[in-house]
């Protein structure tokens, strides 16, 4: 495995009967990056995850984790990797403190000696000392969330797995738990999260993976997703008629709506600059000339065949 890789798996596969809820996965994580791991429910987003923390055998296929086979690595690597799966599940009439204590009191690696102030400094991570003595059930959702990431986090974590951390929040607990991920990452921990909302991959991410009916169908980052879409030119002009004549002589397929004119360009298509330099040399008035990829979520429903929730 490369030393760049948090994350590596090679034709990883896990069967349910004759379902197959992950084929042929082959992943690569950089270390250091904020990883989203997207695809729409039911995509095989969770059962990747529970077969990289070993919660679940794979059918077939190879895993590494932070330069470690798995899961025979499982000893070695699993102290370093802080996980929070299917939501947080706390003792609800334990206060925050309590249930990060208990947490981390089961952790046979945990020195008890330093406990208190492990937890604390947890909570404190992530902005919840001021709740410490207030009970679990009492907790908002983002704060519950925000707790599971504490009890990650009780001891140093070189990686750390969210399976679906935004889910069931409102808007200020997605950006607080946005934040956190952010400010985790700063410090130079590798980050794999999972979602199906487009639009906390791309807020949070720098690295992405898209996965369909348990398949991988796109990796990479942000922007090479975005330069793999198709680009559209956009043509601003009151002479919409014969700016489309030029591009359709120009092999192009345009449409006129009211003052613009747009076209999708291919990889036969003249660059920009000369487009716009044959509009005006016949004779069309430009107010405005602009090309842009198509965005994340045309090119995700693209691959998919389906559509992502945006924001929630």
């Amino acid at each position: 495995m490369s030393q760049s890789l948090a994350i590596e798996t090679t034709a990883l596969s896990k069967s349910f009967g004759r379902q197959k809820a992950v084929a042929d996965l082959d992943l690569a994580v950089p270390s250091g990056s904020v990883f989203g791991f997207l695809g729409p429910n039911g995509s095989g987003k969770t059962s990747t995850i529970r077969m990289l923390l070993g919660l679940t055998k794979a059918s077939s296929g190879e895993i590494r984790m932070l330069g470690r086979a798995m899961p025979t690595g499982l000893a070695q690597v699993l102290p370093r990797v802080g996980a929070l799966v299917e939501g947080p599940a706390f003792y609800p009439f334990l206060s925050g403190r309590a249930n990060l204590m208990r947490l981390d009191t089961a952790d046979r690696g945990a020195p008890g000696a330093t406990r208190q102030a492990r937890v604390d400094a947890a909570l404190d991570r992530v902005g919840l000392t001021h709740a410490a003595s207030k009970k679990a059930h009492a907790y908002s959702l983002g704060m519950k969330q925000r707790l599971g990431i504490a009890g990650a986090l009780l001891m140093p974590r070189d990686l750390l797995i969210l399976d679906e951390p935004s889910n069931g929040l409102d808007p200020q607990g997605t950006r607080e738990v946005r934040s956190l991920i952010g400010s985790l990452a700063g410090e130079g921990t590798t980050i794999f999260v999972s979602s199906h909302l487009l639009s906390e991959i791309e807020q949070m991410c720098s690295h992405v993976a898209v996965m369909s009916a348990g398949r991988l169908v796109a990796q990479g980052t942000l922007d090479e997703l975005r330069r793999q879409g198709v680009q559209r030119v956009t043509v601003s002009t009151v002479d919409v008629d014969e700016a489309a004549r030029v591009l359709v002589g120009l092999g192009l397929d345009p449409a006129v709506s009211g003052t613009q004119v747009t076209a999708e360009l291919s990889a036969d298509s003249p660059p920009p600059e000369r487009l716009n330099r044959l509009l005006v040399e016949s004779g069309v008035g430009v107010r405005g000339f602009a090309v842009a990829g198509a965005s994340l979520e045309d090119r995700f429903v693209d691959l998919t065949g389906e559509g992502f929730d945006v924001a929630g």
